[in-house]
């Protein structure tokens, strides 16, 4: 009997340099859910104690913001839209590595390595989410300072994903 291998129905974008760069972005949307997964499991190992309840209902909140909002994100209407859609993730992500952070030094987990690596990508993310906002706002600079005859057409979802990609790149070639 021919042994079967369990396949995925659905492809996605690796981080590896395959693929359209056009297309990293979902990357990142898949890479925010894990991320807010892992927040959960975390949150549903801490102690109970009044501290523990407090930092859990925060931590939870904070640490599955950025996977909501980055839908708002990839919908924005304006680059402005974008880049202060793009801060709140921002703001989130440093909110929870400073609870994660407190998790630790309590402790209020069992869970250190675990908490220990959600910091680490907690800190990756921040990166990504800045370099972004660096790159929005560099771009719309430069997009003021000429007029486009296309603005009525432009697709937004491409210069979101652009951005998104260039700081994924950025990120990746500096842990490299």
């Amino acid at each position: 009997m021919k042994e079967e291998r369990p396949t995925s129905n659905v492809q996605r974008p690796t981080s590896n340099g395959t693929g359209a760069s056009r297309h990293r972005g979902y990357d990142l949307e898949e890479r925010l859910l894990d991320f807010a997964v892992r927040i959960i499991r975390l949150v549903d190992s801490v102690k109970m104690s009044l501290g523990g309840k407090t930092i859990a209902a925060q931590v939870v909140r904070s640490g599955t913001s950025p996977t909501l909002n980055h839908g708002e994100v990839q919908a924005a209407e304006s680059r402005a839209d974008f880049i202060h859609k793009i801060s709140v993730c921002l703001k989130e992500l440093r909110e929870t590595r400073r609870a994660l952070l407190l998790l630790e030094r309590v402790p209020l987990t069992s869970e250190l390595s675990e908490t220990r690596s959600l910091v680490d990508e907690t800190e990756q993310l921040i990166r990504i989410f800045a370099t972004s906002i660096k790159t929005a706002k560099a771009n719309a600079l430069t997009e003021s300072s000429r007029v486009r005859e296309d603005s009525a057409t432009e697709d937004s979802d491409h210069w979101t994903l652009d951005v998104f990609s260039e700081a994924m790149r950025s990120v990746e070639g500096a842990g490299a």
